[in-house]
């Protein structure tokens, strides 16, 4: 992690991105020559963050006139001209700045990033993940943070009317209960990264889409925007992993777009969508399930374990939900063109006996037996089959029963997410708190922002390599892998004895 990048290797990926390119192209022509081009801005931009200094427009000037004079002269930071060579000033990467920031915002400003603001960024990162890692996954744990803005908050009352007109007030969760959280002036930052498949090998975990909004934006129906048109770009969608603030949207925002792009749902549910949640056709909805009308309402109200739950708690909260699993209905054919799916009963799938299917009463005594059938029985008891649409449970069905062994472990991955949002808060490397950029607006912040995930997803990558590099070595030179040393006094002499 402390090795500075290569500047060939943030040359490469900005021309991999052809982000520069498609800057200029926006850019307005004027007469006279400009001596510094978007391309060698960007470079400047990934320099200041790789070298762990703040977003200011001063660190990229100090970052480019560091260079060597042979990389300045290349890169145009030395220029030739008439009365000799000239270097780059601060006032010409204001300006540049300045002109790139007018062209990618929109004519009028929102709190939400451009269409070219949001592909350029879109470019840059994917740009960022070398061909081998491109297809090693397709699953993203995705999450949002917050980012405070550097002018001063405005009142509620009066939005828009502050040195930051973009920037609103929003809620952000202190590691606390949400209802004990705390407001603040700013901008989301939503990103998506890399996790590896279920039951697939460790990849590693690089950002792969980011996007930024005010607070007034909902960040998860940004974030789902951005992610449905990844499959047009090349890019295949797996497992999204995300928490019940993802979850609790309404489908069009969330859960529609992502299973219309071929994605399949992963998340946390939030507490007013667990459980029972009505019925159709007889059958009971719970968690995104649907369930034979005798399933024992105990086993329906389950939730998941909270982190760090015993084994022998989570032995136990198996075998519930492999029981509850018993009662749901069986998937008879998969969703049609529409997104119509056909459901059987569970005792017509041979999981448990009901004497409403004379047949399933046959089967082996080790499957849970309904005792109490309903009075009368409804179509899910009567029918072969039962018909859903896609409305129903369109808000909570996901790829794993919740909260299912498979679900737990499956969406265990998530944590990934956390931790880029960690790293980009880590004081020690880059600390995106108020005062790491100190310009008006979301598109400046969002430009940076996705340097910063480029920058950082170079790091994973330099450690990654480092890391194979130290494990080759004491395999190549036959020598057997390090131990801990011994303790010299055990921990039962260490504790203390009774008084």
């Amino acid at each position: 992690m402390g090795s500075r990048i290569p500047l060939a290797r943030l040359e490469e990926i900005i021309d991999a991105s052809h982000v520069a390119a498609g800057i200029e192209a926006l850019l307005p022509a004027g007469v006279r020559h400009r001596q510094l081009h978007a391309r060698t801005l960007l470079v400047g931009m990934h320099l200041a963050t790789g070298d762990r200094r703040p977003a200011y427009l001063t660190e990229i000037h100090a970052a480019l006139t560091s260079l060597t004079e042979h990389d300045q002269a290349r890169l145009g930071v030395i220029a030739g001209w008439k009365t000799g060579p000239h270097q780059l000033t601060y006032r010409q990467v204001e300006h540049t700045f300045r002109l790139i920031t007018r062209a990618l915002s929109k004519t009028e400003p929102d709190g939400a990033p451009s269409a070219d603001l949001q592909r350029l960024c879109d470019q840059l990162t994917e740009a960022s993940i070398p061909e081998e890692f491109k297809d090693a996954s397709s699953s993203l744990a995705v999450d949002w943070t917050d980012v405070e803005a550097w002018s001063r908050p405005v009142p509620a009352g009066s939005p828009g009317t502050g040195t930051d007109t973009e920037a609103r007030w929003g809620h952000r969760n202190v590691n606390r209960k949400i209802q004990e959280g705390e407001m603040f002036f700013g901008f989301y930052l939503s990103a998506a990264v890399m996790a590896k498949d279920d039951n697939g090998p460790a990849v590693p975990e690089l950002a792969r889409r980011i996007t930024v909004a005010s607070s007034s934006h909902d960040p998860a129906a940004g974030l789902a925007g951005v992610l449905a048109s990844m499959p047009a770009g090349g890019v295949s969608l797996g497992d999204i992993l995300a928490d019940s603030g993802y979850s609790h949207r309404v489908p069009d925002t969330w859960a529609d777009p992502l299973r219309a792009a071929g994605a399949s749902l992963v998340q946390d549910l939030h507490p007013n969508d667990r459980g029972p949640r009505g019925t159709h056709q007889g059958a009971i909805i719970s968690n995104g399930c649907l369930y034979c009308p005798a399933t024992p309402r105990p086993l329906l109200e389950l939730v998941a374990l909270p982190p760090g739950a015993s084994s022998n708690d989570t032995a136990a909260h198996d075998q519930k939900t492999a029981e509850l699993a018993r009662h749901k209905l069986g998937v008879h054919t998969a969703d049609d063109a529409d997104g119509y799916r056909r459901h059987a009963c569970p005792a017509v799938a041979g999981k448990i006996r009901c004497p409403l299917r004379p047949a399933s009463m046959k089967l082996d005594r080790n499957r849970p037996e309904i005792l109490s059938p309903p009075q009368h029985p409804p179509a899910c008891c009567t029918q072969q089959t039962i018909t859903a649409s896609p409305q129903v449970a369109a808000k909570t069905r996901q790829k794993h029963d919740y909260p299912s062994q498979a679900w737990r472990i499956s969406y265990a991955r998530r944590t990934a997410a956390e931790r880029l949002n960690a790293a980009i808060k880590d004081t020690a490397v880059n600390n995106i708190d108020r005062g790491w950029i100190r310009l008006m607006g979301v598109t400046p912040l969002m430009l940076r922002l996705a340097c910063l995930m480029t920058v950082r997803n170079q790091r994973i990558l330099l450690a990654r390599d480092k890391q194979q590099q130290d494990n080759a070595q004491p395999a190549a030179a036959s020598t057997p892998p390090r131990t801990r040393k011994r303790r010299r006094t055990s921990l039962a002499a260490l504790a203390p004895g009774p008084p």
